[in-house]
């Protein structure tokens, strides 16, 4: 036989080998009891069991078991993926806001580990509107680290806040359930997209507004959002298309709005607060925000704090000319029909 023909033959029986060697390992993978296999670590949060190999009468049940465990191995890689992916978008956002005890990697421990954890779950109870207990979050995140259940709970309590606008409330102290809430008076978490809290994102864009003299470029609010790990082109694991978010929702609920500079060339856009962010914030709570992300206080941004002290003595005046003219109103449908009730028919 010629030794090229010889060479295909033990390279075609190799190649055979290989793959019942795979199918093998895979069919031996997919009946480990569930017992004995490892309990995952929760960045997953499926509260679901892993599902254990359907058993048939197929004929040839070794590929079954094969196909069977490639597909579901398959699933676990692509939700590996994801879960890597959100976790890393959840510590860029993070890291945005100055959480550097848990986001610098030389300086990341066992529980800052699970501080991140704890945020990617319990944004994904928020989404799926499901309250949540301590028993779910010691079984499904903390684990062995029930000891510091307190510590890292308040921790992810306070990135939660200043990334997506939440607070933590705890609904029933018996039974020791919580649930997030939008805490800030925006409603724009409230509409068609209420699963994705958009509040946190939203006030940032209206700081970075405020701060560069209430107009800002694209350029400068993308610049923001890339630090938060929200990029133009790049799917986040809660907002979906960031771009689209931001030009496109937020500018159609009135919240900001997107216009071309004038006389640019190319055409460059910038931003602007909307009607609506003119009537549900103001200038001092986003300056609040903005303190609070950088740790300090309002007043050392001094123009932007009096600014936003006028801001707040213009809203003052409107609201008591508001009062004044309803009152007035008031006293003259009064008088109407206390007339015309007076008058001889």
């Amino acid at each position: 036989m010629p030794r090229g023909q010889k060479s295909k033959i033990r390279a075609r029986e190799k190649r055979r080998q290989a793959r019942e060697k795979i199918m093998d390992t895979a069919g031996a993978q997919a009946t480990v009891p569930d017992e004995e296999a490892p309990s995952p670590p929760s960045p997953g949060f499926k509260d679901d069991p892993q599902s254990s190999p359907v058993t048939g009468t197929l004929s040839n049940p070794q590929v079954s078991g094969g196909i069977c465990s490639t597909t579901t191995s398959a699933a676990a890689v692509s939700s590996t993926r994801f879960d890597e992916d959100a976790n890393n978008q959840v510590e860029e956002m993070l890291n945005a806001f100055h959480a550097n005890d848990i986001t610098e990697p030389g300086c990341r421990g066992p529980l800052d580990e699970k501080v991140v954890a704890l945020v990617h779950y319990l944004l994904d109870k928020y989404q799926k509107k499901e309250p949540v207990t301590k028993i779910d979050m010691l079984r499904h995140v903390i684990q062995v680290y029930k000891h510091h259940f307190h510590e890292i709970l308040r921790r992810a309590s306070e990135y939660l806040e200043l990334a997506f606008g939440l607070d933590m409330k705890e609904m029933d102290p018996n039974r020791n359930t919580y649930v997030l809430i939008n805490k800030l008076e925006l409603s724009c978490d409230t509409g068609e997209h209420k699963g994705v809290p958009k509040t946190g994102v939203l006030m940032t864009i209206l700081g970075v507004i405020f701060m560069e003299g209430n107009c800002a470029t694209e350029e400068e609010v993308w610049k923001v959002l890339n630090m938060m790990g929200l990029h133009a082109g790049r799917k986040h694991f809660i907002f979906g298309d960031t771009k689209k978010l931001i030009t496109v929702e937020l500018v159609k609920e009135g919240y900001l709005v997107y216009r071309q500079v004038p006389d640019s060339d190319p055409p460059c856009y910038e931003f602007l607060w909307g009607p609506r962010a003119h009537a549900e914030t103001s200038k001092m709570k986003v300056l609040e925000f903005v303190a609070k992300i950088n740790h300090t206080v309002p007043s050392d941004f001094p123009c932007h704090y009096e600014e936003a002290l006028r801001d707040e003595e213009e809203r003052a005046q409107a609201k008591s000319v508001a009062k004044a003219h309803i009152a007035a109103m008031a006293s003259v449908r009064t008088k109407a029909v206390t007339s015309s009730f007076s008058c001889p028919k």
